[in-house]
């Protein structure tokens, strides 16, 4: 008997809610903004902003934005143990990100409220839409690995903790989903990569794996870890019984064929998600469709803003019912872990109403800019998913970004690439990738036009574990920490090419 088609039905009443996203968004958000302004109506910050006059999102709007610098002083004092601060009571657990321009991490609190009604809620919706996508799984017939970070004491507070994201919800996750998990908690919080890379490896070779979550560079050292242990060539050979793996925090698009070539089961199903550690807001829905649901009826109110007016100083900012298709927008969040008008420093581009669907398609701040061709992280994905193609090159990792003047007064683009397959030639390559984004930006392909503004791009491949050497050495390995893939300036690539020169 397939227990899952019996724990299957628990979901359907789920389902049958989010199937009111199509009809009822406007609606949804509304309540959502309601139930959190009227929460955090006698916390210090609704106190100051004046939240018992707020009755309608116009009113709510009229209320600044917020970036981490403006709420710093704030998290400070709650990760010193005062209460009613951002959100009602006492916040005890801290989701550390990667920094600001002056702090080398940012806080973010992490309340009860919020990991219950945002991020243990985007677990549990992603299980209920994959089963409702593939009626034939049997995702419960074996365990979940779930690929987490590690974290650490806050302050020395009582029960206060500080690390990745992912850690606090291992740490605090429910004794039921223990049953279903592996590895034990004990490997699962380690703080050094590479032991529990090890550990992970020889504690699940012969567990019944039929589901995997985590950031995908990070899962693929485990699973190359697991295929050298066991002398297998694929990793369907050591779980069988493998069907999805539920994967985030970095785009996929650069290790699908890895992971194609790494796991050879025509039942192997992708799912990406989008967790941050600001909050859980999206899910990709449909197998066949690689933008992702829009999650409104967690506890997050959404708004954009349209990111050719980022830089403005009152640039204009729309709910989720003003935003257009097919424009890229910065999004900004509310929250009940006591973020108000935060801006995240994402951006998404819709690709449909009612409901919302969206795909990532950068950051706010990593971006090429340097010459007015407006490259995004997107882009940059499908320009490469084309080179690849076009020159059977796989790619494991890469980072860019300009050179505004070299010795013979030429400016261009700098890829630095670290290949798991080479590609049939570099020269290749490099003119394949650079017709590819002419073809998809029309700000690149007028910038390169006649090499007046920017010659052809630069390809230097990357040695074998350079980016992997790199965030060991800032000591950002595993956990959320991820390659800053492009820049507007040099820093992060100067730094790699010193270390790729060594």
């Amino acid at each position: 008997m397939n227990p899952t088609k019996l724990i299957d039905k628990i979901f359907l009443p789920r389902r049958k809610q989010i199937d009111k996203y199509s009809f009822r968004a406007e609606e949804i958000q509304n309540s959502v903004l309601k139930k959190l302004v009227n929460c955090a109506v006698d916390t210090e910050w609704g106190r100051s902003h004046n939240y018992k006059e707020i009755s309608k999102y116009t009113d709510f709007a009229r209320l600044p934005l917020q970036g981490y610098e403006d709420i710093k002083e704030y998290v400070d004092r709650m990760r010193h143990g005062e209460k009613d601060v951002l959100w009602p009571g006492t916040i005890k657990w801290y989701a550390k990100s990667s920094g600001t321009t002056n702090d080398k991490s940012k806080f973010i609190p992490v309340s009860p409220d919020g990991l219950k009604n945002i991020h243990y809620r985007g677990g549990t919706d992603a299980v209920a839409l994959y089963l409702g996508e593939n009626p034939n799984s049997r995702f419960f017939s074996g365990k979940g690995l779930i690929l987490g970070g590690s974290h650490a004491p806050n302050y020395n507070l009582k029960d206060s903790l500080v690390g990745d994201l992912s850690a606090i919800l291992i740490q605090n996750v429910s004794p039921l989903v223990n049953l279903i998990r592996v590895p034990s908690k004990e490997i699962a919080l380690l703080g050094e990569f590479e032991e529990k890379v090890e550990r992970i490896a020889s504690s699940t070779v012969n567990k019944n794996i039929t589901n995997i979550s985590g950031v995908p560079s990070w899962m693929l050292a485990v699973i190359k870890r697991i295929l050298e242990k066991t002398g297998a060539k694929t990793l369907d050979e050591v779980w069988p019984n493998l069907e999805v793996f539920f994967h985030g925090g970095v785009c996929f698009t650069p290790y699908r064929e890895q992971y194609k070539s790494l796991i050879n089961s025509d039942k192997m199903h992708y799912m990406e998600t989008y967790n941050a550690s600001e909050g859980f807001f999206g899910l990709q829905s449909s197998l066949s469709d690689p933008s992702m649901l829009l999650m409104i009826d967690y506890d997050v109110f959404y708004e954009f803003i349209p990111l050719d007016e980022f830089d403005n100083e009152n640039p204009s900012v729309v709910p989720l019912w003003g935003v257009e298709i097919g424009k890229n927008y910065a999004m900004v969040i509310s929250t009940s872990c006591g973020l108000w008008r935060y801006i995240i420093g994402d951006t998404v581009k819709f690709t449909q109403k009612n409901p919302y669907k969206f795909i990532i398609t950068g950051r706010t701040k990593h971006f090429i800019n340097a010459f007015g061709e407006e490259l995004m992280i997107d882009n940059a994905e499908k320009g490469l998913q084309i080179a690849c193609k076009e020159t059977g090159a796989q790619i494991l990792e890469y980072s860019a970004a300009p050179v505004f003047m070299d010795s013979n007064a030429k400016c261009r683009h700098q890829w630095l690439i670290e290949f798991s397959s080479m590609p049939d030639s570099i020269e290749h390559f490099r003119h394949a990738l650079d017709k590819a984004l002419q073809g998809i930006n029309s700000d690149y392909e007028a910038k390169r036009h006649k090499d007046i503004t920017l010659q052809e791009l630069e390809v230097i491949v990357a040695r074998p574990g350079l980016f992997h050497d790199w965030l060991k050495q800032k000591g950002k390995l595993g956990g959320q920490h991820k390659i800053p893939r492009l820049s507007n300036n040099r820093e992060h690539i100067d730094s790699m090419l010193k270390l790729n020169n060594l």
